[in-house]
């Protein structure tokens, strides 16, 4: 084969840099009507150096022959990851001219599927592999062992061909593994088959580059497992390739801050708090590293500082809203430990957590800090400060809710900054729909019922306005959820000051307005609720879709109750709100009678129900007799 300083070999390297220019630099500036003007180009001179490659000589027996440079059947990667012995190794002439032409090859793949022609891209990465089957796995060609690899992941995955993506990646991750015990020097970079040994890159790049390359694997990886339902392989993917992102600085500071936050939230469904603050502590600080947002006299002037300004504080807000979720899901959390089956505050469950707090919780943070620390020298510091404002353990007590709840409030106030009602309907009404519930989380640990009536009537404050503005055409699923919402919250507050007034000896005419003011609120949010059930022409609908099923029955039960609720010294009144409460336990019973596979949905309110189909008439009766008797 030509030695490296050959006049033919030095025309194959500049051949070779003149393609990387085309791909990298070039590419970039090709017309929209020519969009891979470049790449064509740069493909052509990548098909020169595979001719020349194949017509320079090598030593007897070692010619591969046409046979060879065939694609065999397509292998079920897996099996190739432990040949670090066997054929021509690396630097043997036909090792180093098979790996050459493999590498051509696997630029000429990678160009195919840029250029949107996947089935080329995969014949000519499948013959990339073919090349490799010749040699042993060394420093000079492990590169392109793993790379090969992670584009055929990638190629497949892009299939939906999600196996046959994961035997690629994970071949390749068993490669690098290995490669990294039996020999972990610095490997020869893919690009160094084609240079001038005095231009071969230095061992600290060659390091990063080859460190970059698995990083890549991992990413794939954790796609490949989370596509396959594998969520928790996925995360620890996930999270080992920010932390190497992180080690080796290769990273876009707010793009990274926004996969750590996204894989906040995966650690939040599993309550696994620590990890998920750790996420958004490192998010918050590396987003940070991104710059100063530009001030908006500044945006106005330049468009390029306009998109800046916009990111920035797009991200951030994204940023902000992660925490908030975080900050909520840790008070619903507590709550559903700590509730006792009416959904109160239980003070025996309260002081057993109490006393297995003191037991476990320093030995199991220490546990988990040791696989779950990001940040760098330069980050490390912010990143723990920044963890050190809120807690990640269950709060037990109101002022340990409080604490969380005033930490996820900042980032409410943030995040509303950029999700403006203006432009950003729906993800401003979501934020404001977390506050409220941020509200209700931290109302269930406070004990004065005034004061939890308070959090409630804060929480109708902020919905009830955007309940009355928004045009229920264009958003009938959101005026639903908020129409439902406030009746819930009207009915928590009857509930709550029917709780202060058992405990009065009488009840002042003013209690008695709140009261039924209460009543009729949540009576009239439900009955919005149920009328956006009804056809255009106000039919009630036959069958009720699965979506409303649940609750459409809940709010007839409970305008039931509330009608039975009202509070009125005329017998005349008090029968008429009786029957209104008839109907609707009636409705519900005859709906279940009607829709047998309804039931399950709606048990304990059919059961209150019946017994109240029952009970009610007799009622009704007695008053109806006391009011003949007092004609």
């Amino acid at each position: 084969m030509a030695t490296p300083y050959s006049h033919d070999w030095r025309a194959v390297c500049e051949k070779f840099n003149n393609a990387q220019y085309l791909t990298e630099v070039e590419s970039r500036k090709d017309p929209e009507n020519d969009p891979f003007r470049s790449k064509y180009k740069a493909r052509e001179l990548l098909r020169e150096i595979y001719c020349s490659l194949k017509n320079f000589d090598v030593g007897e027996n070692e010619n591969v022959t046409e046979a060879d440079q065939r694609p065999k059947e397509q292998p079920i990667d897996g099996e190739n990851d432990g040949r670090f012995g066997t054929g021509h190794c690396g630097h043997s002439p036909a090792g180093s001219r098979a790996a050459k032409l493999g590498a051509v090859e696997y630029y000429l793949g990678v160009n195919h599927v840029e250029t949107e022609e996947l089935s080329a891209g995969e014949e000519h990465l499948m013959n990339c592999m073919t090349f490799l089957e010749k040699c042993s796995i060394s420093s000079e060609n492990v590169s392109l062992f793993i790379q090969v690899r992670n584009q055929l992941g990638i190629l497949w995955a892009g299939r939906d061909e999600t196996e046959k993506a994961q035997g690629f990646l994970e071949t390749a991750e068993a490669m690098y593994n290995r490669y990294m015990k039996e020999d972990g020097h610095p490997p020869m970079d893919i690009t160094e088959f084609f240079v001038a040994e005095e231009d071969s890159l230095p061992e600290q790049e060659r390091t990063k580059r080859f460190e970059m390359a698995y990083t890549h694997t991992l990413y794939y990886l954790a796609q490949v497992y989370k596509n396959l339902g594998l969520f928790e392989k996925a995360g620890s993917y996930c999270h080992s390739t920010l932390q190497r992102q992180l080690e080796f600085n290769q990273f876009i500071p707010l793009e990274w801050a926004i996969n750590a936050a996204t894989l906040s939230q995966y650690y939040i469904t599993k309550s696994r708090y620590m990890e998920g603050r750790h996420c958004l502590s490192a998010a918050s600080v590396i987003a940070g590293i991104a710059g100063e947002v530009p001030s908006e006299a500044a945006s106005q002037e330049n468009e390029a500082e306009a998109e800046k300004r916009d990111q920035l504080r797009q991200k951030r807000a994204e940023i902000a809203r992660c925490w908030i979720k975080y900050c909520l899901n840790l008070l619903q959390d507590a709550k559903k430990l700590l509730e006792d089956n009416i959904g109160e505050l239980d003070v025996d469950r309260q002081e057993e957590l109490r006393a297995a707090r003191r037991r476990e919780e320093e030995e199991k943070e220490r546990g988990r800090k040791n696989a779950v620390l990001f940040g760098s020298s330069d980050t490390f510091d912010s990143i723990c400060s920044l963890e050190e404002k809120v807690s990640c353990v269950f709060p037990l007590d109101f002022e340990e809710a409080r604490a969380i709840f005033l930490f996820g409030q900042t980032y409410v106030n943030q995040a509303r900054e950029y999700f403006e009602m203006d432009g950003h309907v729906t993800d401003h009404i979501e934020i404001v729909q977390d506050h409220s519930a941020l509200f209700k989380a931290l109302a269930f640990f406070e004990e004065d019922l005034e004061r939890r009536c308070k959090m409630h009537k804060r929480r109708v404050d902020m919905l009830e306005p955007i309940c009355k503005d928004l045009n229920a055409q264009y958003y009938l699923l959101i005026c639903r959820q908020l129409q439902f919402e406030l009746a819930e919250i009207y009915y928590e507050m009857m509930d709550l000051k029917l709780a202060v007034a058992n405990k009065q000896d009488d009840l002042d005419a003013h209690t008695v307005k709140k009261f039924n003011h209460l009543c009729s609120s949540s009576v009239k949010f439900y009955q919005m609720f149920l009328d956006s059930v009804r056809s255009p022409e106000g039919k009630w609908p036959e069958k009720l879709e699965d979506e409303v099923l649940r609750p459409a029955l809940v709010a007839k039960f409970r305008v039931a109750r509330l009608h039975s609720r009202f509070i009125s010294s005329s017998p005349t009144v008090q029968l008429e709100n009786l029957n209104r409460s008839l109907e609707c336990y009636d409705f519900v019973v005859q709906y279940c009678r009607d829709n047998p596979e309804a039931k399950s949905a709606i048990e304990t309110e059919l059961e209150l129900s019946e017994e109240m189909v029952s009970l009610l008439p007799l009622k009704m009766n007695r008053l109806r007799a006391k009011l003949a008797s007092s004609n």
